[in-house]
């Protein structure tokens, strides 16, 4: 018999999917979990099939557990996962439109992909869901045989966030646990993430971990670079880098950030989303609409593709004295160096092939030598 598939029948083996949040949910899960028991977990984002047979590898009987990512770019990709190690525990975090250009432009087809987890994934586990996400209702769940639960802010879900306050270093809420209302704290800033946390309470909950130690667990947890890092510069500068990765849902999450973190003025550097297919344009131009609806006061793009954001910010009102497409980082950072100034925050997000976090350590540096 073969004795990885044996342990991991007898331990915990949480998969997480999902177009984003990823890598957060699972290093959250895994921060709670590692307060009781050793674990097997996604380095980095280290996520693809290859990775997953390496993982299952290194589960031994002293484990109590795995906490893995199963990525996706194309159909089939979530089942292999579920062959190498299937999973008792399946995480959905969200069905957007990352990768969509490799499924015909076609929602539904991601959500089909996403749903192979919940398919191959062991029937009498349990499954996790988030009640806010429309996209969501386009998984397949009526032939799962398990339990599902569902996490939410908006609507109502089993595991449902209140009380939520946003502050300078994170964000803390409540939510309620076998009838009792619990705080939680997150050093981590975006209403995304407070999903994010959901999730983990609500898997660490159902594996039996008390409030106190989800609460350490997720109070502790090290932040996942260039997602939303900030840096805190000379003369009050805060850097947000948020360069990993680019989707609509992503940009649209980072922009809510900077809108809402300080007072001083506010620069959004937005870079091309990529593999958008025949959404490019659409996606593109949402990010520019929705932009233009926040407190920013001036938008530069970068790639290609950038140019359609700040086309569709003017078109939505955003004054167009104050958009600037770069064409170089380089030159990107010498734009930017006029903006370091007391009180200014500035978001650098972009899809990882552009390498936008070359923008960040450039202004790290130009801060330094003033």
């Amino acid at each position: 018999m073969d004795v990885t598939k044996t342990l991991a029948r007898r331990k915990p083996i949480i998969a997480i999917t999902g177009s984003a949040g990823k890598t957060t949910t699972k290093e959250m899960i895994a921060s709670i979990l590692s307060r009781r028991c050793r674990i097997v977990k996604t380095r980095g984002s280290f996520n693809f099939v290859k990775h997953t047979r390496s993982y299952a590898k290194q589960l031994t009987k002293a484990h109590g557990a795995a906490v893995l990512e199963y990525a996706m770019t194309r159909s089939g990709h979530i089942r292999r996962h579920c062959q190498i190690l299937r999973p008792n525990y399946g995480v959905v975090t969200n069905v957007g439109t990352a990768h969509i250009g490799n499924f015909g432009g076609r929602i539904t087809g991601i959500a089909r992909a996403k749903s192979e987890l919940i398919r191959h994934m062991r029937q009498s586990g349990k499954l996790f869901l988030n009640a806010d996400d429309p996209n969501s209702r386009l998984l397949t769940t009526k032939y799962f045989r398990g339990r599902i639960f569902t996490v939410g802010i908006i609507k109502p879900a089993d595991y449902r966030a209140s009380n939520i306050r946003y502050l300078q270093n994170g964000i803390s809420f409540q939510t309620t646990l076998k009838g009792h209302k619990h705080t939680f704290f997150i050093p981590e800033l975006g209403k995304h993430n407070i999903y994010n946390a959901l999730f983990a309470i609500a898997v660490c909950h159902q594996l039996k971990f008390s409030p106190e130690l989800i609460r350490a667990g997720l109070k502790s947890y090290r932040k996942p670079k260039s997602r939303l890092s900030v840096y805190r510069l000379r003369g009050g500068v805060r850097l947000l880098d948020d360069t990993y990765s680019a989707n609509p849902q992503a940009m649209k999450a980072a922009i809510d950030v900077l809108s809402r973190l300080g007072n001083g003025t506010k620069i959004a550097v937005l870079g091309s989303m990529l593999e958008m297919g025949k959404h490019t344009v659409s996606a593109h131009g949402q990010v520019g609409n929705y932009l233009a609806r926040k407190k920013i006061q001036y938008l530069y793009t970068y790639g290609k593709l950038g140019r359609l954001i700040g086309s569709a910010a003017v078109k939505s009102g955003f004054p167009l004295g104050r958009v600037r497409h770069v064409p170089t980082k380089t030159l990107m950072i010498r734009k930017l160096r006029p903006h370091l100034r007391s009180g200014a925050t500035i978001l650098v997000k972009g899809s990882n092939k552009l390498q936008m976090y070359e923008i960040i350590r450039g202004l790290k540096r130009v801060r330094r030598k003033r």
